[in-house]
């Protein structure tokens, strides 16, 4: 039974996602039928803590107000910031006797030093997740998702998707009326499933010579033909030597790249024009409504008009998409 938290305030913390925590875990709402924890902030070294922002925080507890608690969460920090071995065994410890670990964006590099995700799933900010992953190649890292559950180590990804897991913890041992309390107060939706995509803005890729070429005609030409056959010929190259070399340099195959650009295209147009979603499928590639609406689901796990109501607002909303969709 999740009862008792503490926040791990490591030097460099962003306030927003330390706000975060409080909002959930820190406030008695137990006057609107909701939760009320034993809660705690704990820091290496008692005192003002510089945060992100340029101000301090203070914290009057030390680490050992963590031990016993049911839960340790570490919210974002520097993540070049050195962990005091005292922090690393906390986190170790936590583990170790059961109770629950939850990071909010860069805080998963300190549960990643402290060997916690080694063989596990997680994710971060899409910002940080190539970084998380190299240097720490035995995580799992998947970037794409809000937040991930592995082995009682909840992982997140930036701001919002903090929220996310932390009210995804609270159902989990609390039940749904008590993350519904805990959302109603903060009005905001009481659950969003953490395989939801990461809204991630993919750049092109910087190659040179041919390639280069090829890659900046496709980027204004996505409603045209973009099979290997052609990209290659434009790039005078064999289609065998084309599909090695393109992934050499761009990390993946031609046809995931070209539709993970046409994707992004029909990010753009829904987010700034008010075009029907049959006409956006045809200027970003995809050749017709099913199709996007398809690889919408796949990549991103919601739908165009879905996309476009959270990004662009009710003055670009078209007609209502087929209950299928």
């Amino acid at each position: 039974m999740l009862r008792s938290v503490a926040v791990l305030v490591l030097p460099n913390v962003a306030p927003f996602e330390l706000g975060v925590a409080c909002e959930v875990f820190g406030i008695d709402r137990s006057d609107t039928d909701g939760p009320s924890f034993d809660f705690r902030l704990v820091t290496p070294r008692p005192g003002p803590v510089p945060t992100k922002l340029g101000f301090d925080v203070v914290v009057r507890d030390g680490l050992a107000a963590a031990a016993g608690v049911d839960l340790v969460l570490v919210p974002a920090y520097g993540p070049d910031t050195p962990l005091d071995p005292e922090v690393v065994e906390l986190l170790r410890s936590t583990h170790a006797r059961g109770a629950w670990l939850l990071s909010v964006c860069s805080g998963a590099f300190a549960l990643a030093r402290a060997g916690l995700l080694d063989g596990r799933r997680c994710t971060t900010h899409w910002m940080y997740s190539d970084t998380l992953a190299r240097d720490y190649p035995r995580a799992e890292v998947d970037p794409g998702v809000l937040y991930v559950e592995d082995d009682r180590v909840v992982t997140s990804a930036g701001t919002a998707a903090g929220v996310d897991a932390c009210l995804h913890l609270v159902r989990r041992e609390l039940g749904a009326a008590a993350a519904s309390a805990i959302a109603r107060r903060m009005v905001v939706p009481p659950h969003r499933d953490g395989g939801q995509a990461q809204f991630i803005d993919v750049p092109v890729p910087r190659c040179t010579g041919p390639l280069a070429d090829v890659l900046a005609w496709a980027e204004v030409n996505l409603d045209d033909e973009l099979s290997v056959p052609r990209l290659a010929a434009r790039a005078h190259m064999s289609e065998r030597t084309f599909a090695r070399r393109f992934r050499a340099e761009v990390g993946t195959t031609p046809a995931a790249w070209v539709n993970r650009l046409r994707l992004r295209r029909a990010q753009e147009l829904l987010e700034r024009t008010d075009l029907a979603v049959e006409d956006i499928a045809h200027r970003s590639g995809f050749g017709g409504a099913a199709a996007l609406r398809h690889h919408f689901a796949a990549e991103l796990g919601t739908s165009p008009q879905a996309y476009r109501r959270t990004f662009c607002g009710a003055e670009c909303a078209e007609e209502d998409e087929p209950a299928s969709a």
